[in-house]
């Protein structure tokens, strides 16, 4: 086998008033017919989420990452990492010295791909739209800084944000921001099942089965104008059941790749293989994973509680474990490669101790053992959750002082739980929707928090977040953020575990698969194309 390893840069930093040169949708061929994608990402319609795929209410990195096939932003990630660029809008910038205003020049001859004309007033309608539907996802927060958005004439969109936001460009480039055609989506009503309309580089098809997705097709969309080059006409994507199931695709030629979720051990087993028929590429990533609290429970109400469990969890155990060398420990919200990050966690309780455990819940006054449950989804994350989450109630139980169960639940089941405040403690992950630390923090802790956790801080709510987002140099904001991670590690609303690597995984005859993901976990199958992988 050959072993690609590619660790791609988090650059980050401000996005100035930039121009993009055009792309197209006219390039690239299949050279061998569709690129087939595995994937264990579940779509599913239900009760609780009949709007999987509307912009307005999609908020999970399965999700998202159709949409970025489908949907067009005015701005988008770049190639190679950096401060994003635009895409339906040929340039983009603030236009007074505070970052309170921000201008968008569309593109001329946008389209959606059904050949209507795509305004300034079609941009300011899905905008608008997500703003006022604000769907229990919480994916309303990313545009909570915008006040107004105004149109001039056809082609300009200007934003007037409630207080400054120099982390404005990277939130245009998120599916909520995404630009969609006022006659397939009603304003106020989300919309259901499976059909998108937009002016990305694909369109859609999908084949239903018990109002589940099992393939998802994607045909390059010929009204496509923006700045991506899309290497193939078609890619399908396949969805599996577990990882074994896929990887055996994969070996069996039925895939061409695969992405997430791996498992460990799959990932061990290709890093070590010689076939020459398949080829696994390590990518750098962005993904955490941490413990929420619901601070009101009864349970975990009391900070020492909270703060004894930050004390006994052993995550270089916890990671060597079930890991190994694909993930890292993470001490903090913001992982190590993003500006700002600070290891609060282990500033605070350094190495794991009972005895310190011990003594923060005695002064307290908490008897012991204190009973809880933590709860993990069993079908999104992989199939090393359920291992981790059995280290991790090994160590608590461990010391004494608790006495901790575990449940899992798919994911269909336990995010609807989560929102209405059914746990008390529950273990989730973060793929970020843009590479600052920003994205770290105010998901997490501000007013509309997509967890909708309870707790609240108003210092960091008030003070803290605003004035970071006001340093157009995100270098000086880490002052702010480092002061906020502190009171985290304080306060313990969440507790940050790891950090982990991504892993694309590909029959040789794939190219472009060191571009399929970037480090913020966005699937680009325009990457994809047929040839001789080098």
């Amino acid at each position: 086998m050959n072993r690609k390893t590619l660790v791609l840069p988090a650059v980050v930093g401000l996005l100035a008033p930039v121009l993009a040169a055009c792309g197209g949708s006219d390039s690239g061929s299949d050279g061998g017919g569709a690129i087939k994608v595995g994937t264990t990402d579940t779509f599913t319609a239900t009760k609780s989420a009949p709007a999987p795929l509307d912009p307005a209410y999609a908020y999970d990195v399965g999700t998202w990452n159709i949409l970025r096939q489908t949907v067009q932003t005015l701005m988008i990630q770049p190639k190679g990492e950096g401060a994003p660029v635009p895409e339906a809008a040929k340039s983009c910038g603030f236009t007074d010295s505070g970052n309170e205003r921000y201008a968008c020049t569309l593109r001329d001859g946008l389209k959606f791909a059904n050949g209507d004309k795509i305004t300034a007033a079609d941009v300011k309608y899905s905008i608008d739209r997500a703003r006022a539907i604000k769907a229990d996802s919480g994916v309303s927060a990313l545009l909570n800084t915008i006040d107004t958005v105004e149109t001039q004439g056809d082609n300009e969109v200007i934003f007037h944000l409630k207080t400054a936001d120099a982390t404005f460009p990277y939130k245009l480039s998120t599916p909520v921001a995404g630009i969609v055609n006022p006659d397939d989506y009603e304003k106020n009503k989300l919309r259901d099942g499976f059909d998108i309309d937009g002016s990305g580089p694909y369109t859609l098809s999908t084949d239903v089965k018990n109002d589940a997705i099992v393939t998802a097709t994607f045909t390059k969309n010929p009204n496509y104008k923006g700045t991506l080059k899309v290497n193939n006409s078609k890619v399908q994507m396949v969805s599996y059941q577990d990882a074994s199931a896929m990887g055996a695709a994969l070996d069996k030629g039925d895939i061409d790749v695969m992405t997430r979720t791996m498992s460990p051990e799959q990932i061990q087993k290709l890093s070590n293989s010689t076939s020459d028929n398949e080829d696994l590429v390590e990518l750098s990533g962005l993904e955490i994973r941490y413990l929420a609290f619901n601070t009101d429970a009864k349970s975990v109400k009391a900070k020492a509680v909270r703060q004894a469990i930050a004390q006994l969890i052993n995550r270089g155990e916890l990671v060597s474990k079930v890991y190994g060398t694909q993930a890292e420990p993470l001490y903090s919200l913001v992982p190590a490669s993003i500006t700002g990050h600070s290891n609060s966690f282990f500033n605070k309780y350094g190495d794991p101790s009972t005895a310190k455990a011990k003594a923060l819940l005695t002064s307290a006054n908490i008897t012991t053992p204190v009973k809880l449950t933590l709860h993990y989804t069993t079908d999104h994350y992989g199939p090393a959750t359920a291992k981790e989450f059995k280290i991790l109630q090994q160590q608590l139980n461990s010391s004494g002082l608790f006495d901790v169960s575990i449940q899992g639940s798919k994911w269909d089941d336990f995010v609807p739980a989560e929102r209405k405040g059914k746990y008390d403690v529950w273990g989730m992950g973060w793929f970020p929707d843009f590479p600052d630390a920003d994205n770290y923090v105010a998901p997490f802790l501000d007013t509309d928090n997509f967890l909708k956790l309870p707790y609240r801080n108003s210092r960091i709510i008030n003070t803290l977040i605003p004035d970071s987002r006001r340093e157009a140099d995100r270098l000086a904001a880490g002052s702010d953020i480092t002061t906020i991670q502190d009171i985290v590690a304080e306060d313990v609303p969440i507790i940050p575990l790891w950090q982990g690597k991504q892993y694309v995984a590909a029959r040789d005859n794939v190219t472009g698969t060191a571009y399929a993901l970037n480090s913020s976990a966005t699937l680009q199958l325009w990457e994809l194309g047929r040839g001789v992988s080098g």
